[in-house]
């Protein structure tokens, strides 16, 4: 809160100016060191277990020997900006903007060679950064007829 005490307007004014009771001017926050030293350990935990929620936290300082509940944790969880890294429903709607192409093998009975081709992408893992590879496969005898390997995202892949 900035407020000038010593100033020339006195502290009631300032409060009222701010839209704050005069009391709150006078608040001082009170620093535990047993909640800091506790959300330090919900930061561990939480890096090491990003998809461990409030209670599987809890739990885990538990076993640890801390008395931390769970509505506590869930708070502190709160006021240090983390949550559990979970799937959500409905992550894979269509914007409404987007056009939505039919599927042109649908009914088709792909029953020779050449028929039909599909392709496909997929990223692999390196030390540093990652590898693209790309193919181009026949549907009916999976037998891949061309693929390509990058180390950036092969501009192809996209169709443009």
């Amino acid at each position: 809160m900035f407020t000038d005490r010593n100033g020339d307007i006195p502290l009631s004014r300032q409060a009222e100016l701010l839209g704050i009771s005069r009391s709150s001017l006078y608040y001082e926050p009170v620093l535990d060191d047993g909640d800091e030293r506790l959300k330090i350990l919900i930061d561990e935990i939480y890096t090491e277990l990003p998809f461990y929620g409030s209670r599987k936290i809890a739990e885990a300082l538990q076993r640890r020997g801390h008395d931390a509940g769970r509505r506590r944790v869930r708070r502190f969880m709160a006021e240090m900006g983390i949550e559990a890294i979970y799937p959500t429903p409905h992550l894979s709607k269509p914007h409404p903007g987007h056009t939505i192409y039919p599927y042109l093998l649908r009914g088709v009975l792909i029953d020779r060679i050449d028929k039909a081709w599909g392709s496909d992408i997929t990223y692999i893992r390196l030390n540093k950064g990652f590898a693209y590879l790309v193919a181009i496969m026949d549907r009916y005898s999976r037998y891949v007829i061309s693929w390509e390997l990058q180390a950036w995202m092969p501009i192809s892949a996209y169709g443009h």
